[in-house]
């Protein structure tokens, strides 16, 4: 997403633009799993590559579009429902449509941790809703010695209205984790690991509106800028995070028998 790959910057409709063309495009896309109303594919490289591009899709009956942008964006409910975080918060502001934040998640055991600080914009069309991001580096938060930083060369969320109180939710990634993973692992994030989270947001979407009506139902920074509290951040400050100069890890002789059983989970 980085245009010639230096210089950071705030995407620009033409890349919300391209972004929802790739998740509505289903020309070099591969299809993967497709069950109860959730379809993963893939695109691109082999399956022995890690950094594969994986698009995901299911149906939100009885979930609104502008509650599930809602959720995605609020920071302190995703501490209720995304059991795969460890720690996300905001760094700082760089416009009234981006900013800057950290987000950590834990890997099956037995792989290491991975941590992110991606910029992230967001553009609100009507009834529809997109949410993109990719990483960059902020002097001050560099990799830390407990996780493996890895890189979001892109990923987002495009929400569709489907009707009357549904939607439908596309989610695209393509992430750098740092690290020659076993095969297995590229197998079960298409298998398993999207499907199970997609399904987590569509719960989330639903359980959501009680949950605001008893925490601050008012305060929606996303939908009204001028309650955010961030400090700025200077594009400046910032510059592209390149997967070249991070540690890169070999986890390639893991076993899948070493999962924790919590990763079974369905």
């Amino acid at each position: 997403m980085s245009r010639g790959g230096e210089m950071v910057y705030i995407p620009d409709d033409s890349d919300f633009s391209t972004f929802r063309d790739q998740c509505e495009s289903l020309e070099g896309w591969h299809c993967r799993y497709n069950k109860a109303g959730v379809t993963v594919w893939s695109q691109g490289q082999e399956e022995s590559c890690t950094v594969q591009k994986i698009k995901t899709r299911i149906s939100c009956k009885d979930v609104p579009a502008e509650t599930l942008y809602d959720v995605l964006h609020d920071t302190r409910y995703r501490k209720k429902w995304d059991s795969n975080m460890i720690e996300t918060y905001d760094i700082g502001r760089l416009t009234a449509n981006a900013d800057v934040g950290y987000y950590s998640w834990k890997c099956p055991s037995p792989l290491k941790n991975r941590d992110f600080v991606t910029l992230r914009s967001w553009l609100p069309l009507g009834n529809d809703y997109m949410i993109i991001n990719y990483s960059v580096k902020h002097p001050k938060y560099p990799p830390r010695k407990d996780f493996v930083r890895a890189v979001s060369l892109q990923t987002g969320y495009l929400i569709k209205a489907n009707g009357v109180g549904a939607c439908i939710l596309y989610y695209l990634t393509q992430v750098d984790p740092r690290g020659s993973l076993p095969k297995w692992v590229v197998n079960r994030v298409s298998q398993f690991v999207a499907p199970k989270a997609m399904k987590k947001i569509y719960k989330a979407g639903l359980k959501y509106p009680e949950w605001k009506r008893r925490h601050d139902p008012g305060y929606k920074p996303w939908v009204y800028p001028e309650q955010n509290t961030l400090p700025s951040v200077s594009l400046a400050e910032l510059s592209v995070q390149h997967a070249d100069s991070l540690e890169n890890i070999d986890e390639t002789g893991l076993s899948e028998d070493h999962l924790s059983t919590s990763d079974h989970e369905a």
